[in-house]
């Protein structure tokens, strides 16, 4: 259909709702993102932006602003967390992989929404979303009523939208617990993200902003029961007893951390439904990824331009909302699988463990592309082109 002044509001102002405003707006439509906080603020710590989300960026006429926002990443090495000797570096430097601050990403994305027309409404709690009608029907926590042409539920992990479509989800503990934190930076590190693996635990790290900042995700299996949040806090303490037995370049990391976040890990299916009647899921709120292979914010990415491109080249709009979970779906299930998997090799004990590292120190000798290429499917993707 021709999204020329077509309606169209935008639950969440996240990386999914951002692009998919622009993406839409470009295209002719009014659009309208709805966000419940008081400002577009800061949140999150570090992210990766590899080729298949850096094509769509790209794509929408952001790609100098991620060119500016973002470091161009050398590469990733892996390597074993307690003696700090090296199990296998992959070569990104010919291929467009990107470490930035997730602030930095909402702020080319926010600026490139306003650029293009959309409206930004802050303060728009939703308290409830009814699909049971001819058009959606949204109620604000201030008790205000909404009746979008066509909605478009980019609201996360806690999705409103989902919960009418598929019901109230069941997610897993996975067993896994998460700190995040940003500390500065003054040695001009090289742009290379580093895995730091042991058993039942690992820690990745990477320059930001320029090499002034360094992003720190570190991951510890436990049994207790954490919050699925990202703004919960936790004593710098716990994380460096956590990483007590690590070499002391990671020790000298957390030693120089004042502020930390912990958010437990949970599996969520992916959903069943994306779409009803005037309705459709975007991003986290179809499928929540653990973070084990970077790819939340590519997926939100990609999910935003082929949602805009299906509903321009589809009429009716719940034709363009088929077309777009078809192309989607099958590709998503694959990455959170793959996703919790690179959490399991991380993490594995002796002997398992001198096996795979030896296995993939050979590999990188013999073969030193070979590792990169089994990602192929992933990172070679490009949406916009297809």
């Amino acid at each position: 259909m021709s999204l020329t002044g077509q309606s169209i509001t935008v639950l969440g102002a996240g990386i999914a709702g951002l692009a998919c405003a622009r993406a839409l707006a470009l295209r002719g439509a009014r659009v309208t993102v709805l966000e419940q906080a008081d400002a577009i603020r800061e949140v999150g710590a570090g992210l990766q932006i590899s080729p298949n989300g850096a094509a769509v960026l790209r794509a929408l006429g952001l790609g100098a602003a991620l060119d500016r926002a973002g470091l161009a990443a050398a590469g990733v090495r892996l390597i074993d967390g307690p003696t700090a000797r090296p199990v296998l570096s992959m070569d990104f430097r010919h291929r467009d992989f990107r470490l930035l601050h997730r602030a930095d990403l909402i702020a080319l994305l926010l600026d490139g929404a306003r650029e293009a027309g959309v409206e930004m409404r802050l303060l728009h709690r939703i308290e409830t979303v009814d699909l049971t009608g001819a058009r959606p029907r949204i109620v604000t926590a201030q008790g205000a009523a909404m009746v979008p042409d066509l909605l478009i539920g980019a609201d996360g992990l806690h999705s409103r939208t989902r919960a009418a479509l598929n019901g109230a989800a069941a997610p897993v503990f996975t067993g896994q617990v998460a700190w995040r934190a940003v500390l500065p930076e003054a040695d001009n590190p090289a742009p290379v993200a580093e895995v730091h693996m042991a058993p039942g635990r690992h820690l990745v790290s990477y320059p930001l902003r320029g090499g002034t900042q360094r992003n720190i995700v570190a991951v510890e299996e436990r049994n207790r029961w954490v919050e699925e949040s990202w703004s919960l806090r936790d004593d710098p303490m716990a994380l460096r007893l956590a990483f007590a037995t690590f070499s002391p370049r990671v020790r000298g990391w957390l030693d120089r951390i004042e502020e930390v976040h912990l958010w437990g890990l949970f599996r969520h299916p992916v959903a069943r439904r994306w779409h009803g009647e005037r309705a459709v899921l975007l991003g986290d709120a179809a499928h929540p990824t653990l973070p084990f292979l970077a790819q939340g914010a590519n997926m939100a990415l990609e999910d935003a331009w082929v949602l805009a491109d299906c509903l321009a080249r589809h009429d009716p709009p719940e034709a363009g909302f088929a077309a777009y979970q078809q192309a989607r779906s099958a590709r998503c299930a694959r990455i959170v699988a793959a996703s919790a998997a690179n959490a399991r090799a991380y993490h594995l004990a002796s002997p398992l463990r001198e096996i795979a590292h030896l296995g993939l120190r050979i590999g990188g000798r013999i073969a030193p592309q070979a590792a990169l290429r089994r990602f192929d499917w992933l990172y070679g993707l490009d949406v916009t082109a297809a």
